[in-house]
Order: C-alpha cells, then sequence, then structure tokens
C-alpha cells in the first residue's frame, strides 16, 4: 500500500467566544489572521507552509470540530478513502476553504478528521515576507511565537483499538505507549505520519462521552523560545498548567496552559526524529518517566480533562479494584513519578 498520510495540516476548534479565543491567539500567542468567513476564523504560525493553522468557529463549548491531514498525493486521497469506507465508516467530501475537495469522516471513537490533497502555499508579501527564501512569512514580533502546528492528542475510551484502526486503515506508525505500573492497562499512545515522534497522540478517556480532544500543540524552535512563552504568559497573568518540563516518550520540552475557552494548548520543542521503518513501539511504565522524564512533579488533576466537558461515572472505574483506582484516573498524580 502507497503511503498515505503525510503530516497534520491543521486543526478547527470551537469555543463560545471566538473573538477572546482569536485575541488570545494574536497577542498571546503570537499567530496571525489570514482569515474571516463568516463567523470562523482562520490563523497561521509564521512558519507554516499553508495559509492556516487554526481554524477558530463558535461552539456552545470548547471542542475539536475536525483535525485535518494532507495526503501524499491525490492518488493516496482516494486510496485512504477508499481503505475508511472498506472499514464501513463512510464520511462526506466537502469543499474547505483553499483546500478544494476534501473527505470528513468521523473515526470509530466519535473523531472527526478531514483528509485532503490539494492546499494553498502561503507566501507573504510586503513587509511580511522574509529575507529567507526557504520561509513562507517573516519571524512574528511576538517573542516565543510557535513556527509550527505540531500535533493533536485526542483522548479515546480505548486506547489499543485506536491506535490498531489508524495504523491499519491510514498507516499512521506506531511509536511508544504508557501502561499502568498497577495494571496492564494502556492509558496513553502516540502515532506518527512522519519522522516526528508524534503528531497524533491519544489519552484515556473514562467517560462516555465520544470525540473528545485533550489538547493540541504548536512547535517552537528552541527550549528558550519556550522558556520565553513561559515568561511572557505569567506577564501577561495567564496560568501555566504543566510545565516547563521534557517528556520521556518522545523527549519534548514540554509547557501546558490555556486558552479562553479553557481548551488546553501545549507549546513544545525538541525531541528525536525516528526514520526506523520497521520500528517496534515501546511499552513505558509512568514510574520510568514517560510524561515526566525527570520525575521531579506531580502532573495537576486538572491536566486530565479532556473536551467537551463530560460529566457522569467513568466507564472504565467500573468494577476497578481500589488499588490502582487512583492510578487510573492519573497515573502521574504521584510526586516521584513521570
Amino acid at each position: 500500500m502507497i503511503k498515505l498520510l503525510s503530516h497534520l495540516s491543521f486543526v478547527a476548534i470551537t469555543t463560545p467566544d471566538v473573538e477572546a479565543s482569536v485575541k488570545f491567539y494574536e497577542e498571546q500567542v503570537g499567530l496571525t489572521v489570514v482569515d474571516r468567513i463568516g463567523d470562523d476564523v482562520y490563523l497561521r504560525c509564521w512558519g507554516d507552509y499553508y495559509r492556516y493553522s487554526v481554524v477558530v468557529k463558535p461552539g456552545s463549548e470548547p471542542s475539536l470540530d475536525t483535525m485535518a491531514w494532507r495526503t501524499t498525493s491525490p492518488e493516496a486521497l482516494a486510496e485512504a478513502v477508499k481503505a475508511i469506507e472498506a472499514k464501513g465508516v463512510t464520511g462526506e467530501w466537502v469543499d474547505g476553504h483553499v483546500i478544494g475537495r476534501a473527505y470528513r469522516f468521523t473515526g470509530p471513537q466519535g473523531h472527526v478528521m478531514t483528509l485532503h490533497w490539494d492546499v494553498e502555499h502561503y507566501k507573504a508579501t510586503g513587509d511580511q515576507a522574509s529575507i529567507y527564501p526557504d520561509r513562507p512569512a517573516r519571524r512574528s514580533r511576538v517573542l516565543g511565537a510557535p513556527r509550527q502546528l505540531d500535533h493533536v492528542t485526542i483522548a479515546a475510551r480505548d486506547v489499543d483499538a485506536f491506535v490498531a484502526w489508524y495504523t491499519e486503515v491510514l498507516g499512521f506508525r506506531f511509536m511508544a505507549r504508557t501502561v499502568l505500573d498497577e495494571a496492564p492497562l494502556s492509558v496513553f499512545s502516540v502515532l506518527t505520519t512522519n519522522e516526528k515522534s508524534h503528531d497524533l497522540g491519544v489519552v484515556l478517556d473514562g467517560s462516555t462521552r465520544e470525540g473528545r480532544v485533550n489538547h493540541y500543540a504548536f512547535w517552537v524552535d528552541t527550549r528558550e523560545d519556550l522558556l520565553q512563552t513561559a515568561d511572557i504568559l505569567m506577564e501577561n497573568g495567564t496560568p501555566m498548567e504543566y510545565g516547563p518540563s521534557i517528556h520521556g516518550i518522545g523527549e519534548q520540552n514540554f509547557l501546558y496552559f490555556r486558552e479562553p475557552s479553557s481548551l488546553r494548548i501545549e507549546v513544545n520543542t525538541g525531541g528525536y526524529r525516528n526514520y526506523v521503518p520497521d520500528w517496534q513501539a515501546n511499552t513505558w511504565k509512568p514510574s520510568q518517566g514517560s510524561n515526566n522524564f525527570y520525575r521531579n512533579s506531580a502532573m495537576p488533576m486538572s491536566m486530565t480533562e479532556s473536551f467537551p466537558p463530560a460529566d457522569g461515572p467513568s466507564a472504565t472505574e467500573e468494577g476497578v479494584p481500589d488499588e490502582i483506582r487512583d492510578a487510573l484516573l492519573n497515573p502521574y498524580a504521584e510526586h516521584g513519578r513521570g
């Protein structure tokens, strides 16, 4: 089978207050508004090669409207659609803004994905043009502004089943996973379409609500950029939720915070590149530092929240022995665990 997907191209999110979110992305994150179409606002990172990186849409609650991947060719788009529909999933062809004919479908655990080949390659003009020919625009004037969109991490009721479907059907590479120290239960996995450690993550979702997202992430060039981002957020009164620190899985430096809708954003940098075609995913334990390799802090319980919010009893907690219940809720809550 030909390689189907090349990389994550954009994410579309919903928020109850579009203008508050857009202002935050412009002034504190350093994105640039490129288009307004109806109530939707299109923004881009200064280094992304396509016209937009993030679409902010109106909605009653924070959520992931869709995550979009560009295929490797027009033929790959057709093959991907065949593979999806062969599994009994039926999507629809849509006309996306400057991406032409795209295929939008809902995966088996409720997550909406958009696949496309056509795209507008962005090249700034005038005072926004870069002196570097390979850059689509000049560097942002906002200190620590991300160069590119990096990845999205969704929440799913069955992590292993999610990994199996997306690797088999769309050719994602399975790179690593975290299994509880207390029980053989997968709580986190990472997949990629290219040489990055991941551009798609999946965390265990104990709720009964499908299609939720935990966070999405931007890439900055250096750890110093990431620390400057943290500095700016604190100066502006935006609290950091978790980090700065470094993940064991992927080895990226990370920083998590929230945008006005409460949706979680990550800024990361560093990490490894993996070109091994027959890579076998390693299994980590929280005690090995899978989430925080330094193992010098406890992850706040707020990091287990995904979006949209979901109430009610956790489906995965029912019948769980008391000795692993806390670990299931937050595998990284104990100080000294990763």
